[in-house]
């Protein structure tokens, strides 16, 4: 199954085998920059309760809250300058349709609507960012009631807790492996920088992935400098594929060499569509989906990327989630769509 998972899904062509040196940040207006949010915060001085009994995780959590960054701060290994998602032609105003009004509950779950349906407008697939730190800001993200993908941070107080959590839910887990920007930030520990050889990178996604037990896939955290490397991310890809994950390129440089890599490797990748919370309100959210709706109306599919500390993105995904059920778009998360297109494409074939 493990090989089905990297065997499978939509091939994105490879661009020509050039690649220009990641000279500077690309603006935040071009394809990538760094995730959105704001520069690193001091992390935070407790240790993770492992194990603790019902008082103590609830001692922890509030002691998380008080110590947590302020609305629209990012991680505490935080990502840098805001991205805009990459997509040519885009359109610079749109009327958008009436938000929905605020009543839907993370509490409560649409018993009418299943959590996934076919549909002819394309499939949604939505990924969170950034867990690791904590588990309050993740929980209201496992409560929604759809297919969802969470990018868990290695080597972090609650990296393994909130892997449990992930699974424990029904969602899928992947590793958001950090990796050298062209900036200062600071990604995190377990991180992959330029000039390291095919040992060390094995090693570290190794240790890392031990921290996110059950990881089906990874994408990079930062990395517009070693995303940007060709070398590095053969390395990177070569382990994907040995250990029988995927890899999502969250694509924070304008020049990826992922698709190179890929192809070099024989292995199936990911792109992002979309940064969900470039503006962490509400209306540029709402704004960031109608972005990846017409994009997998256009091309089948869609891939939106979030961050678990984006303060009203957990309660506006749960409201828009009956209207875009209705719409006829699918959610789903990437090994999904790629197992349902390997038997798509079984069923075609007559096997």
């Amino acid at each position: 199954m493990a090989a089905a998972l990297v065997l499978g899904g939509t091939f994105v062509l490879p661009r020509e085998a050039r690649r220009a040196p990641p000279a500077a940040e690309v603006s935040p207006s071009a394809v990538g920059a760094e995730e959105p949010g704001n520069p690193a915060v001091a992390p935070p001085t407790q240790q993770p309760p492992q194990p603790i009994d019902a008082a103590g995780v609830a001692e922890a959590e509030a002691a998380l809250r008080a110590a947590a960054p302020a609305r629209g701060e990012g991680p505490v290994y935080g990502s840098g300058r805001r991205g805009a998602a990459r997509e040519p032609g885009r359109a610079t105003a749109r009327t958008l349709p009436a938000l929905p009004a605020r009543t839907a509950s993370l509490n409560s779950r649409p018993a009418a609507i299943p959590p996934e349906r076919r549909g002819g407008k394309g499939t949604l697939i939505f990924v969170i960012d950034d867990a690791g730190n904590n588990y309050f800001q993740l929980e209201p993200f496992l409560k929604l009631p759809f297919p969802l993908t969470v990018a868990v941070l290695p080597r972090l107080p609650y990296s393994e807790r909130d892997a449990r959590a992930v699974r424990a839910a029904g969602k899928e887990l992947i590793l958001h492996q950090p990796m050298q920007p062209i900036g200062r930030q600071n990604p995190g520990p377990g991180e992959l920088t330029l000039g390291m050889g095919a040992d060390e990178v094995r090693s570290i996604i190794d240790a890392n992935l031990a921290t996110v037990p059950g990881a089906v896939g990874m994408n990079n955290h930062m990395g517009s400098a070693a995303t940007a490397d060709l070398g590095l991310m053969e390395e990177v890809t070569a382990v994907a594929k040995a250990r029988g994950i995927y890899y999502l390129d969250s694509l924070t440089v304008s020049d990826s060499a992922v698709p190179i890599a890929a192809r070099r490797e024989g292995i199936r990748y990911w792109e992002r569509s979309v940064f969900l919370d470039n503006s962490t309100d509400r209306v540029s959210i709402v704004r960031a989906v109608e972005d990846g709706k017409r994009l997998a109306a256009k091309n089948g599919s869609a891939i939106m990327i979030g961050h678990v500390w984006s303060a009203d993105l957990a309660q506006t995904l749960m409201e828009l989630y009956p209207q875009l059920v209705e719409e006829g778009f699918s959610l789903s998360t990437i090994s999904r769509f790629m197992l349902s297109e390997a038997a798509a494409d079984d069923e075609s074939s007559g096997n």
